[in-house]
């Protein structure tokens, strides 16, 4: 069974993600083009460095062409934010991409993305699930009336054309000429501060090192691999050990992107990692303070309220979402937002796409590291010094369907009264169940949508009052 979500559909290769499967999900993808009359605008074709994702985009395009369909591949391997680029620049209806983006070598997945060049909302996602079952039932060859796919409907917009052939074309030109109106390469390469970046054997390779050509770049990884050197594509600590050495050996600055591009990773002048939540607190400043960015400031109900305290230095309202960046990207679609971003490293800014966008998080990190003139770290301490300090932590506990549902149908009737003696002054209930609590704390519990997961999100002002939350949280999850 194929669940086709906001990041499409991903599965572990030859087990459940096959060529007959991406065949059928291209095209369920193809009716919901030709019930929207997006034929003849086309579909961007892209994939990452996953051990055979060029074949798959190959498997994509045929079904496409087969349905009458305008194909733009690119010419290589792709990042996410560049394809979703691609579609802007294009004109394109959408896009598919072929992609597991940070999971193990051994999963593959396919996604779409629409025209506005953003994730896929619910609205979309539920459309081509709906013509996917459809076409589970009657073969991949159906047709499309722009409601259903059935064997005897008449095809719709897009005219079936064995003669169609794939439109090849490079998306790197136009999407980095984009990025050198958002980043102040120039003052990167005048600094000299030296840059690292860890492409982790995938497809953000060669991007960087284009953007900042001038700059006294060092990349990292930079091969095709698709066992990604035995590792995960994620550029979160644990993965980052060579980067981080050569970053404290040249007292320099380091980047890395995942899987496909659009996460990052950001490694200090001693060594430290940044987390995404301190990271989108900390351009967030930067954009307001030094960039004179205007407008609100987007992020998940599970990101740090760090940023809620910068935003009320500046007057600057915030906007709360469920988790999933889709629904940033529709904050970034309907107003002015200065920054969207989730703690789990996603992140775009004014001017950029309402996606997630890897490349643009390491660039602008290392524009803030040279224009402030200071180390992220010390940077971070200032602000603590102006709006005090945040301590965070996540929390996954491994439980089955049942004990899973079960927690969170608890602490949404009986959530703890008291939990580390603080007061409960507000519980917010868009995605999961958080706990707003004295003394600038909170709690969220939330259940994964994909794993066999209860996530717990802590937020507290000292280190002891955050270990204590974690085991009043641990405490209540065992009972």
């Amino acid at each position: 069974m194929i669940k086709f979500g906001t990041d499409g559909w991903r599965a572990i290769m030859a087990d459940e993600f096959t060529f007959s499967g991406v065949r059928k999900v291209a095209a369920a993808i193809a009716c919901h083009v030709n019930a929207h009359g997006g034929a003849q605008r086309g579909i961007v074709v892209g994939y990452d460095t996953r051990f055979l994702s060029d074949r798959f985009a190959d498997a994509a395009t045929t079904v496409l062409m087969s349905k009458g369909i305008r194909v733009l591949r690119t010419v290589r391997d792709t990042p996410t934010p560049v394809v979703a680029y691609a579609v802007r620049d294009t004109g394109a209806f959408g896009a598919i991409m072929i992609t597991a983006s940070h999971n193990p070598p051994e999963y593959n997945g396919i996604k779409f993305i629409p025209e506005y060049a953003g994730p896929a909302s619910p609205e979309i996602t539920a459309e081509i699930e709906g013509f996917l079952s459809d076409v589970e039932d009657a073969g991949v060859d159906c047709a499309c009336d722009g409601t259903k796919a059935r064997k005897e409907a008449p095809a719709a917009i897009g005219t079936p054309n064995s003669d169609l052939q794939p439109e090849t074309f490079d998306p790197a030109g136009p999407y980095l000429k984009h990025m050198q109106t958002l980043i102040d390469t120039a003052a990167i390469a005048r600094a000299g501060i030296p840059l690292f970046y860890d492409a982790m054997y995938a497809t953000g390779r060669g991007y960087l090192e284009a953007l900042l050509s001038n700059a006294n770049l060092t990349a990292l990884h930079t091969n095709r691999d698709p066992l990604f050197g035995g590792g995960m594509p994620e550029p979160k600590e644990e993965f980052l050990s060579e980067l981080i050495a050569r970053v404290v050996e040249a007292k320099g600055f380091g980047m890395a992107t995942d899987g496909d591009a659009d996460r990052f990773g950001i490694i200090d002048t001693n060594g430290a990692y940044i987390t995404p939540n301190q990271l989108i607190t900390l351009l967030l400043y930067y954009l307001v303070e030094y960039r004179g960015f205007k407008g609100a400031v987007a992020r998940t109900v599970a990101t740090t309220h760090l940023i809620d305290r910068i935003a009320a230095l500046y007057d600057l309202p915030v906007r709360e979402t469920p988790v999933g960046f889709k629904y940033i990207g529709e904050c970034m679609r309907k107003e002015q937002v200065i920054i969207g971003g989730e703690e789990s490293g996603g992140l775009s800014i004014l001017g950029h796409l309402p996606e997630k966008d890897g490349i643009l998080a390491c660039a602008l990190a290392a524009e803030m590291r040279t224009i402030v003139g200071k180390p992220l770290t010390t940077i971070l301490e200032d602000l603590a010094q102006k709006v005090g300090p945040v301590y965070s932590r996540r929390i996954d506990l491994h439980l089955d369907n049942v004990r899973k549902n079960a927690l969170i149908e608890r602490i949404k009737t009986a959530p703890p009264a008291n939990p580390a003696g603080l007061t409960v002054l507000d519980v917010k209930t868009i995605d999961g169940v958080k706990l707003i609590l004295s003394r600038n704390s909170w709690v969220l519990m939330r259940p994964s949508g994909t794993e066999p997961l209860v996530r717990i999100y802590i937020e507290s002002e000292t280190p002891e009052l955050l270990e204590n939350l974690i085991q009043t949280m641990k405490d209540f999850a065992a009972k």
